[in-house]
């Protein structure tokens, strides 16, 4: 199939590996970086976001709208979540409404509080006229045991059966396993949520607190994106699966997360705008959704401390101790209440 994949930094520049290998689809990867282009054209790899990976020659890279999308059958969302509406409103004259479109960016809209498919279906909507068929992808991936070849299960969530089939059956090879889920509500807030508590994982290491403490804020973390999720819509038993439970713990115990890189510079005292210039341009989406999900848990009501807690170190600059130390003295209660 003719594939697109607007956004290449790590992960569009896996998924198009994925899509490519023993030459099963062709795929045009949309760049931002003109340098990311001509690396990926010149050299066969993403040298500024995923170097050491040779690109299968099936992967085309571009950095104009339409040369991406020209008769794509499947589109393919990775870019930054603060950058989605802008995108979908510069490409939106390239769409059509046969093409499949998946988001795989874990993160919300910081100022509606929206969803990824719920931006791209905004702006559709609006800007086309009709309804697009969208879902999307998520569960536990680094970008770079997923270019490797390494075993790894997600999940695409939609209400739109034929579409989860399609990508189920385009994507899934033998060392990619995609399972389908029609609660996308659940799917989304579980893969933007998780970020949060990774950060707050990523402090418990930099200041050398034991596992204790990381397996009881991964457990609780657990509950409050379940409690917010399922406030919104969602499932429960979504939030046990690939994009709830799976891609939290991945992201609070595996080294190769940006969000808890993050979290391990802040609990080592080194300032939230020191460590965004050290990454060179590189997201981590925890920063972004922490004040949208305090933001969407008040809109429906939603206690969510850790979570609470976070955006106060992120945006207000609160010691992480003190913030531990006010999780920690809360008034006792029952553990499912």
């Amino acid at each position: 199939m003719r594939i697109a994949i607007l956004g290449a930094g790590a992960w569009g520049t896996a998924l198009a590996m994925v899509l490519t290998r023993n030459a099963r689809h062709t795929v045009r990867l949309w760049a931002y970086e003109a340098e990311v282009r001509d690396s990926i054209g010149a050299q066969r790899e993403n040298s500024l976001y995923l170097p050491g990976y040779k690109i299968p020659s099936g992967v085309t890279s571009t950095n104009d709208y339409g040369e991406a999308l020209d008769g794509a059958e499947i589109v393919i969302s990775v870019m930054p979540s603060n950058c989605c509406r802008n995108v979908f409103e510069e490409l939106h004259p390239y769409l059509t409404p046969q093409m499949l479109l998946a988001s795989a960016t874990k993160g919300l809209e910081n100022t509606s509080y929206l969803r990824m498919t719920e931006v791209i279906r905004d702006v559709v909507r609006n800007d086309k006229g009709f309804d697009p068929r969208v879902g999307a992808l998520s569960g536990p991936t680094f970008a770079r045991e997923v270019a490797q070849g390494d075993p790894t299960a997600i999940t695409i969530a939609s209400s739109d059966t034929e579409l989860a089939k399609v990508i189920q059956r385009e994507f899934s090879d033998p060392a990619f396993r995609v399972y389908t889920n029609s609660d996308v509500t659940g799917v989304e807030l579980g893969g933007a949520l998780k970020n949060v508590i990774a950060i707050a994982a990523g402090i418990c290491a930099g200041l050398e607190l034991g596992h204790n403490s990381v397996a009881a804020l991964i457990t609780r973390g657990l509950t409050e994106i379940t409690r917010l999720a399922v406030a919104c819509g969602g499932r429960p038993e979504t939030m046990a699966g690939l994009a709830g439970l799976g891609d939290l713990v991945l992201t609070c115990t595996g080294s190769l997360s940006r969000n808890r890189s993050v979290g391990v510079e802040l609990g080592r005292g080194r300032k939230l705008p020191e460590i965004i210039a050290d990454m060179h341009g590189a997201v981590a989406e925890g920063v972004f959704t922490t004040q949208a999900a305090v933001g969407l848990a008040q809109r429906h009501g939603v206690e969510l401390p850790i979570t609470q807690q976070m955006n106060e170190i992120l945006q207000n600059g609160k010691s992480p101790r003190d913030a531990i130390q006010e999780l920690m003295s809360r008034r006792t209660k029952s553990e499912w209440s």
